[in-house]
This record gives C-alpha cells, structure tokens and sequence, in this order.
C-alpha cells in the first residue's frame, strides 16, 4: 500500500471517529489546512519531475477528495445528531395540563370606570371624554364660579405658563369642563357621564395630585330632583351590590347647582373594619345638585325651558370603598404585589347581569 493510501485509511479512519463538530474541524485542519498533511503533499508536486506529477499528482488529488467527502459526510451525520439530542431535550409534552394562572392584572381603577360605565349605560346615559388641558372659562367661569369666586381656592389648581397671547391654561381640577363643552355643542335631551383624570395640588392618605373622577350630566325639559334621587338611588344599590342600603341627601353648596345635595350611605364598623350598608353611621360618597340656571346661559341654554341634573364623585374613592383599601396613594406606586392582590383578571369583565365584582 502506497504512502497516500496510508494517510486516507488513517485520516479517514480519524473523521469517522470524531465526536463532535469542534473534533471534526480540527481534523479538517489537521488534513487540508495551510500546514496540513494533505495541503503538504500537495506543496511537494512542485519539486517532483513531469513524469513524477504524472504519477503521483492524481493519487494526491484522489486522496485530498476522499478526505473532503468524508469530511461532508461526517458533518452532516453530526448535525442530525445534534438535532435529534436537541428534540429531545427541548420536547414538551402536550399532554400535560396547562398552566391557567396569568400574570397580567387590571388596575382597580380601570375596573371600577368599567363597573360605574356599565351600570349607567344600562340607565340610558353615554360617556363622554374631554383634554386634560383647560381654560379658565370652561373650568371655573362657565360653572358659576367667576375670579373672585371663593371656591377657587378649594381647588389647588395647577397653572400652565402663560401661551402667546398671555393666556393661563391649566390641568383640570374635575370633570366638569366636558358638561359645558357638552351642552355648548349639543341640544338637549343630553344624557352624559363624564369619567377621567383630574388633578389637584394636594397629597395624604386620601388625596393624590392627579385622581380620577366620574361627573354625570342630565338636560331636558322635565328632569327634577326626584329623577336625580332615583338614578343615584339605583346606582348606589347596583354599585355596592347591596339591595337594601340606607341613603339620604343632606342639603350642600356648589356654585354650579341649586338647590345642592350631598349623598350618604349607612355604614359601620365591625372589628376596625368599615362595611358598607350598616346603620350605625354615615359615609358621605358623592355631591349633586340641579344645574344652575347660570351654568345653563353660559352654555346658551334658556333655563326657562330646560333643566336637569348633575352628579360627581371620585372613583378612587369609591374603589377604596368598595374593596376595602386604606391608602389612595398605593394606587400609584406601581407595586405589582399590591397589583396581585386588589387587581382584577383580563376577563372579569363587569356586567350587570353576571355580576359586577365576581
């Protein structure tokens, strides 16, 4: 047997051994790289006579062939078995159970905005939505209450810088700009709710610089304050869930109703817990009020034809209320245990006939 023939059995041998794709490249160099066996073979044609090249050059020729064949072939029986081991490490059984829990909670917020839109949806009103950004006419003149006003102060309110023509905008201390904004675009009969963000330069325990607050909004001809009682009557019951729920509505002050009411419900305590429906004491939940026949001519409304009625509260109180959570501000620290705990899954969407909070 020739010396090239010693060297194919010999290199050949070695590939078809090798155990993996790292052993088969340093055979591959071993035998064709720059200094391999066969690349030197190949080198020394160059030294040998034209008889010598005749013989010997073809022999050399078959032999860098036969290592490059096995090598290919060494390769891709390698790769079916790297593929195979994969498929076996990474194979997952269908037949297991799956695993049901999600991870993604709803916000409280959001759930109670679907839970109060659902109920008043079912009461016939729509919803409506406005910027965040207002001016002081639909903020504050428009609603009774002109720059000299004293409520102003009770609002904290957060002023932009002046535009380019000298004018204030600021952050919306309620809702209530979409009411005017409403009944300045729309005729009567209107049937609103207002739900979104407000803000106010104010933070504890119980108050956060932007909250959320939900407003509704009745205009027609007929509507008085019985209507009004009636519809928050319903909304209390079907809210809290709680078919017998004492409520009464103690006479207040709002510069853009008259006469103004303020709601309570019974509650009481049991064991420093606060449960909603009791006799023992009042909680005071939402103002309301018949419009003001001055809000009604500022949104150019003959308030001796129409009438109606108003409503505001705040929806992150009414989720503490209802859920029992203590502090407003834990709303807000993105916290995904306290998420965990009060928050509500993709699909416990509230609805009137299979129950608000399930």
């Amino acid at each position: 047997m020739g010396k090239t023939e010693e060297i194919r059995d010999r290199l050949i041998k070695e590939i078809e051994g090798a155990a993996d794709v790292a052993a088969l490249e340093a055979l591959r160099v071993k035998a064709l790289g720059k200094k391999g066996q066969v690349t030197a073979l190949l080198k020394t044609l160059g030294d040998l006579s034209v008889d010598q090249r005749r013989r010997t050059g073809p022999k050399i020729n078959a032999l860098k062939e036969a290592v490059t064949n096995a090598i290919q072939e060494r390769q891709a029986a390698l790769e079916i078995e790297a593929l195979a081991s994969r498929l076996l490490e990474e194979r997952v059984d269908v037949t297991l159970p799956s695993r049901p829990r999600p991870r993604g909670r709803i916000h409280p917020i959001s759930q109670v905005t679907d839970e109060i839109s659902e109920i008043f949806a079912d009461l016939g009103f729509s919803v409506a939505e406005g910027s965040d950004i207002e001016d002081d006419f639909h903020n504050f003149t428009a609603l009774n209450i002109p720059p000299e006003h004293p409520a102003r102060q009770m609002h904290d309110t957060f002023y932009l810088s002046p535009d380019e023509a000298g004018q204030r905008k600021l952050l919306r201390t309620h809702t209530s700009p979409v009411q005017i904004r409403t009944m300045r675009s729309q005729k009567p009969p209107i049937r609103i709710i207002v739900p979104g963000r407000t803000y106010r330069s104010d933070s504890d325990a119980t108050h956060t610089p932007m909250f959320h607050q939900l407003e509704g909004l009745v205009i027609d001809q007929e509507t008085h304050m019985g209507h009004l009682k009636g519809c928050l009557e319903d909304f209390v019951r079907a809210f809290f869930e709680i078919d017998e729920i004492k409520m009464r509505f103690r006479p207040s002050y709002f510069p853009f109703t008259e006469p103004s009411a303020e709601l309570d419900i019974g509650c009481s305590f049991e064991d420093g817990q606060l449960k909603i429906g009791g006799d023992q004491d009042w909680l005071e939940i939402l103002g309301c009020g018949m419009v003001h026949r001055r809000v009604l001519e500022m949104c150019d409304l003959d308030p001796e034809r129409y009438q109606g009625f108003a409503f505001g509260c705040g929806i992150d109180r009414l989720a503490m209320l209802k859920y029992g959570m203590t502090d407003l501000r834990a709303f807000f620290d993105s916290d995904l245990r306290w998420l965990r705990h009060y928050g509500f899954l993709p699909l416990d969407i509230p609805t009137l006939a299979g129950g608000l909070s399930r």
